[in-house]
């Protein structure tokens, strides 16, 4: 395993970090408890440092046994939780969600079911319409102060919201999908972290499973797979991808790694700091295996052109989903 320095100031991190949405069991499908733990396990014990969940993961449920299976190990771990994220029964952003009042009671909650008494990184996951960013940042740095918050992160927000936040306190990191079938973070927010010294976290850097292949038909989906709703995984939209995704698999196969080590790989070569998440222990030491791959620059070109920007067919999520992004 590498490590980098999350952000400028920020703690020394795995260069592959671990996803933690996977672990809710209403998120992608039923698992049970102890399929989770091995999946966590696994990827600490391949040496991954960085460790990512919020608060709407199983209405905690990830929280909780993060804070179980990581407890003893907490001083070697590098966690992040989100809040902020929370919506009402038709995927609508609940509002007031950045207010100064709202972040101290998510924060106590989210500490008591992780058990412990901070958070590495503590992201507003969602912006709240409602609320200045300037607001929202001011109350995060008194955390900071507080020592209960060691760095402030933001997800899925533009580079205008970044710079007046920055402005304000330094954010530790930004977190935001990107993969090589979601590559809008090229024209605006990637550039922007780096001109600021902003970590950039992606998540979803398999797209949500289609790159790394475990995704080809509809019948691949649990019962509660919240993708069956999901445009990218409808109908043509879903076989397109899969052949993107195939186009991966090739060239993977001719450098002997897996289709999501090269993904990955892709993703540190672009500066970028991954977060895939997984239920199998198999895929969480395969993942970790990433970061020590020296790969040519000549095959990220390559894989570059098999899948320019825009390949990917559908968007990222539907409607309600989009509303809530801060472009």
């Amino acid at each position: 395993m590498r490590y980098r320095t999350l952000g400028d100031g920020g703690p020394t991190v795995s260069t592959v970090g671990f996803g933690a949405m996977t672990l809710a069991p209403n998120v992608y499908g039923d698992l049970t408890e102890d399929e989770a733990t091995a999946a966590l396990t696994a990827a600490v014990e391949a040496g991954i440092t960085f460790v990512d969940t919020a608060d709407i993961y199983g209405n905690g449920y990830s929280e909780t046994l993060i804070g179980r299976v990581l407890g003893s190990r907490r001083d070697e771990i590098v966690l992040a939780t989100k809040f902020g994220g929370n919506t009402d029964a038709s995927g609508v952003l609940q509002p007031g969600m950045g207010r100064p009042d709202y972040i101290r009671g998510a924060l106590e909650a989210s500490l008591k079911r992780l058990g412990t008494d901070r958070v590495d990184v503590y992201y507003l996951h969602r912006l709240d319409p409602t609320t200045p960013i300037e607001d929202t940042v001011g109350a995060l740095a008194e955390h900071v102060a507080a020592g209960t918050v060691g760095g402030i992160g933001l997800s899925e927000v533009s580079p205008a919201t970044l710079r007046r936040a920055h402005a304000v306190h330094p954010v530790r990191a930004v977190q935001t999908e990107f993969s090589l079938l979601q590559r809008d973070p090229e024209d605006g927010i990637l550039p922007t972290c780096a001109e600021l010294g902003v970590a950039f976290v992606a998540y979803s850097p398999l797209g949500r499973g289609i790159i790394g292949g475990s995704v080809r038909s509809p019948e691949d989906f649990g019962s509660y797979d919240w993708r069956r709703t999901n445009p990218r995984f409808q109908g043509d939209n879903l076989t397109h991808n899969v052949s993107l995704a195939d186009a991966v698999a090739t060239l993977a196969a001719d450098h002997d790694v897996t289709p999501a080590q090269l993904a990955l790989a892709w993703l540190l070569h672009r500066g970028a700091l991954p977060i895939p998440g997984t239920r199998s222990p198999d895929n969480a030491r395969a993942n970790a295996g990433a970061a020590d791959l020296d790969l040519p620059p000549q095959v990220f070109a390559t894989l570059e052109a098999l899948i320019p920007p825009g390949s990917a067919s559908g968007p990222q999520g539907d409607e309600s989903y989009l509303a809530g992004l801060d472009r």
